[in-house]
């Protein structure tokens, strides 16, 4: 069933029909989605309430900054309308309810127009560019080159090598990161052996192979909020969870306590396993870009 455009009081001239889900369906598929997520995000509540950190789950909270209750609500997406809807899409900000249906405003379209766009010109820029697999996550090693075990930022884990053996891996290894939001943890001593990378040169630098660029579809899938539907959110979310163990399981950091087994990236075995499970990675990262991105591309041609 469709409707015409819903009246928006914040509305701009974008409005198109939307199809009408009856409460039992889009009830049904909140209460799935809802299942689903349950168990990424009681454990991140029940971590804080204790004060105990988690460096793998909690990193995609606080680093990617979407809270459990954000990423717990269902939405349907701009082009559905939701018949006999209440909270907590009644009074969100991001809806307007008229006759009876709630739906994505357009000015929540309005106000995502910069980070759309940002968005569809840096994954569109890693669809057109062959994947690398030659860092074999160095990265983290570079965040804690020339440290000692008390200014590491998980201080909580310790270091499964010594300060001395991460410099002599990362001179072995060398550094090629291409993600800018890695680099710029980098100490100082690290970053003076990597080629420089910068914001403002983000989608000219990163590439799809990259670890950290996986991960960043949750970024650009929950950035745009309830403009799209929450089932692509959660598979985002997904990978850049497994993409985050990977990540640490291949740092210098023990991990074994989280139940995780290192990837020895120190030795050839370790750097062999680490680009297989990167290339898995960046196949499932190509899948799912393949899917996002269209849809935020529609998305930013409504709103210019």
């Amino acid at each position: 069933m469709a409707a015409g455009p819903v009246h928006d009081p914040d509305r701009v001239a974008l409005s198109v029909e939307v199809a009408i889900l009856p409460r039992p369906v889009w009830l049904a598929r909140a209460r799935a989605h809802e299942s689903r997520v349950r168990p990424w995000t009681e454990p991140r509540l029940g971590r804080r309430s204790r004060g105990e950190k988690h460096p793998v789950d909690d990193f995609l909270f606080d680093y990617y900054r979407l809270r459990p209750a954000g990423l717990r609500t269902w939405h349907p997406g701009i082009d559905h309308a939701l018949a006999d809807a209440q909270a907590p899409y009644i009074g969100h900000r991001d809806y307007v309810v008229s006759e009876g249906l709630a739906r994505v405003s357009d000015g929540a379209l309005r106000r995502r127009r910069a980070q759309l766009g940002r968005a569809v010109e840096i994954l569109s820029a890693q669809r057109g560019r062959t994947a690398t697999f030659s860092c074999f996550g160095m990265h983290e090693w570079a965040m804690v080159h020339g440290l000692r075990q008390q200014e590491i930022r998980h201080e909580q884990l310790p270091l499964r090598v010594s300060p001395d053996q991460v410099i002599e891996v990362v001179a072995e290894v060398g550094l090629a990161c291409s993600h800018f939001d890695a680099y710029r943890f980098f100490t100082p001593s690290a970053t003076a052996l990597q080629r420089p990378l910068s914001r403002d040169n983000q989608s000219r630098d990163e590439q799809p192979g990259c670890l950290h660029a996986g991960m960043d579809l949750y970024r650009y899938a929950y950035e745009a909020g309830p403009l799209l539907a929450s089932e692509l959110v959660a598979d985002c979310f997904e990978h850049a969870r497994r993409a985050r163990e990977v990540d640490m399981r291949a740092s210098p950091y023990d991990v074994s306590a989280l139940g995780l087994s290192p990837i020895e990236v120190e030795t050839a075995a370790g750097r062999a396993q680490y680009a297989r499970e990167q290339r898995a990675l960046a196949q499932a990262a190509e899948q799912l870009r393949n899917r996002l991105l269209p849809v935020l591309a529609n998305l930013l041609r409504r709103v210019t």
